[in-house]
């Protein structure tokens, strides 16, 4: 899904895959996998890259839309300041864990 907002981005601009490789310093395939939708999950760092060299807010990258589901800038901030204190994935699924034992130890009280 992020690969397809950046494509429409890198259209907008006008900006050829090598171009934004180029300016963002981010190689041509890894840019190319990401629109393709092979690379799923890149960094914040990386994306933060593109999203300044294409001159867009990395939360206009992120933004994606379902009926149910909007990633709205807290969230993604909250995610940011995560990731730059070395919050890990590892990390945040214990953590999701933890939440969902606590939860179940609450409601069976």
């Amino acid at each position: 899904m992020v690969g397809d907002v950046l494509k429409h981005y890198r259209d907008v601009r006008g900006i050829t895959i090598n171009e934004l490789s180029h300016l963002a310093g981010i190689s041509k395939s890894y840019i190319s996998s990401i629109e393709r939708g092979i690379q799923k999950n890149p960094s914040i760092r990386v994306l933060q890259k593109l999203a300044d060299t294409l001159e867009i807010s990395l939360s206009q990258l992120l933004e994606f839309r379902t009926e149910e589901t909007v990633i709205d800038e807290e969230w993604l901030q909250l995610v940011q300041r995560a990731i730059e204190e070395g919050l890990t994935k590892h990390e945040f699924l214990e953590y999701i864990q933890y939440i969902h034992f606590r939860r179940s130890q609450v409601s069976e009280k």
